[in-house]
């Protein structure tokens, strides 16, 4: 072989290995262009997924301090209700001692006084849990003061005496009815 057909050879297979580069160089740079936008998407994603999830536990928050905010309102006096509740005692007492007398204007101004005073605490949101004898005791519901032996049969578990009644405000027990349970 001559030496013009060995340089040609040698150009020609130098020129094929340059070419084979400047693709390899061409495809990587496109790899690295499509793995970058990959990376980007990949990163849009992760972060569009934080933004939900941040977004959705400040809902909850709103929602939570809400919820919180409409119990304190709904309770917001309850601390003043429960110091009148002795009051309310007093007029009951006194409203049963003042019946038993002869002298009915005093019981009617007291009536009308402690009438005045209980529809007042009502609008408030105060309202007496009706408890009569003969109900089933409820644990939660009800104190158990004393447990007596029933006088008949049908009493026995059940409310035989209601000894003070028992207040919620709105739907929460602020004082249990305390009565004495058949044994």
């Amino acid at each position: 072989m001559s030496n013009k057909s060995k340089e040609e050879e040698l150009e020609n297979s130098v020129s094929e290995a340059q070419e084979n580069t400047i693709e390899q160089e061409e495809q990587e740079v496109a790899q690295e262009e499509i793995s970058v936008e990959e990376q980007l998407k990949e990163d849009l994603s992760k972060e569009k997924d934080k933004f939900l999830r941040l977004f959705a536990e400040f809902e909850n928050y709103k929602k939570r301090t809400s919820k919180e905010r409409m119990d304190l309102f709904k309770t917001a006096g309850q601390e003043v209700l429960v110091s009148l509740l002795p009051v309310l005692d007093d007029f009951d007492r006194a409203l049963n001692e003042l019946s038993k007398s002869d002298d009915k204007e005093t019981f009617k101004g007291v009536e009308l006084i402690s009438g005045k005073l209980k529809e007042t605490l009502k609008s408030k949101g105060l309202n007496a849990m009706d408890v009569k004898k003969g109900d089933a005791f409820d644990a939660e519901m009800h104190e158990a003061i004393t447990q007596i032996p029933a006088p008949e049969k049908k009493l026995k578990g059940k409310i035989i005496d209601v000894i003070e009644k028992g207040f919620t405000l709105g739907d929460k027990i602020i004082r249990h009815p305390k009565v004495v349970v058949g044994n």
